[in-house]
Formats: C-alpha cells, structure tokens, sequence
C-alpha cells in the first residue's frame, strides 16, 4: 500500500496537483521517497516547473538536498533546465549550493555549462563556491571558457 502511495506521490509531483500531494502524504506517502533512479517527488517537481508543487513537498518535509542514485539534487536539476523561482525556493530552504554529483559537478557548473546565466547570477549571489573543480579538474570557469559563454566568464572573473 505504501508503494503504491509513494508511486503516485512522485508521478504526481509532475502535475503540480498541490491537493492530491497534500492527500496522498496525509495517507502515509513518503514526502522522500525514491524511485527507481532515485528521483524524489521534490527532484521531480522541481525538474518539471511545478512550483506550487515544489512548496507544497518542502512545506511537508522534502529533503531539499537528497541526491538522486547519481548525486544529482533538485537544485542541480533546475540550474540545468533554467527555472529561477525553483531555485530562488530550493535556496532559501537549505539547498546546499556546493554538492557535488558523481563527476563532481555541481549546480553552479550546469548553469554555465547550459548557458543559464540568470542562475548562475543567483548561485553566484548566494555564495556558491567558485573553486570547486569536477573530477577532470575544472572549475565553473574552465567550464564556461570551454563553451564560450562569455557572460558567465565575465560573471565568474569578476567574482574570482
């Protein structure tokens, strides 16, 4: 029974059906369940631009920094795919700036390396550590020197 709650407390969390997740935890679902990748109903939501529901999992409880079965956290997530009012929300609830993933990237390196320059604007604004280097030995830097992504580099020079 408590799978099947989990189950549908992560498909859920795609829709953004605020009232069905409040349900379905009230049954006993696990605000940080994992499915088969490690993906929690928060890393979902906040992958999928589901805000209200992002709030609503946060409000119940979710881990804002459980990584997926690769390191990866919410926060990572949004910073690859460009959505600032999640992170601006993940951040202010304790998303840890600095985790690294598997290879060692962190939030920070997907932003420059996906051109989301507005959230590297905000990692940068909220202290992300600029010196961290991924398994290859290169900083957010070297990353954004290797894509071209001259705002980036202007953004991380003038902080380094």
């Amino acid at each position: 029974m408590i799978k099947s709650l989990n189950d549908t407390l992560i498909n859920t969390a795609r829709t953004n059906d605020v009232a069905l997740i409040k349900s379905l935890i009230e049954q006993g679902a696990d605000v940080n369940a994992q499915d088969s990748r490690g993906y929690t109903p928060l890393i979902i939501a906040s992958y999928n631009d589901q805000l209200e529901a992002s709030k609503s999992l946060i409000e119940a409880g979710a881990d804002v920094n459980k990584p997926d079965f690769g390191g990866n956290t919410a926060l990572m997530g949004v910073c690859f795919k460009g959505y600032p009012d999640i992170a601006e929300l993940l951040i202010a609830n304790g998303a840890d700036l600095n985790t690294q993933h598997g290879n060692g990237g962190t939030a920070l390196m997907f932003a420059v390396l996906f051109g989301r320059n507005h959230l590297a604007e905000i990692m940068l604004k909220n202290g992300a550590d600029t010196t961290i280097r991924e398994k290859r030995g290169l900083s957010a830097l070297d990353l954004a020197v290797q894509q071209g992504n001259l705002e980036a580099i202007r953004m991380l020079e003038d902080v380094g």
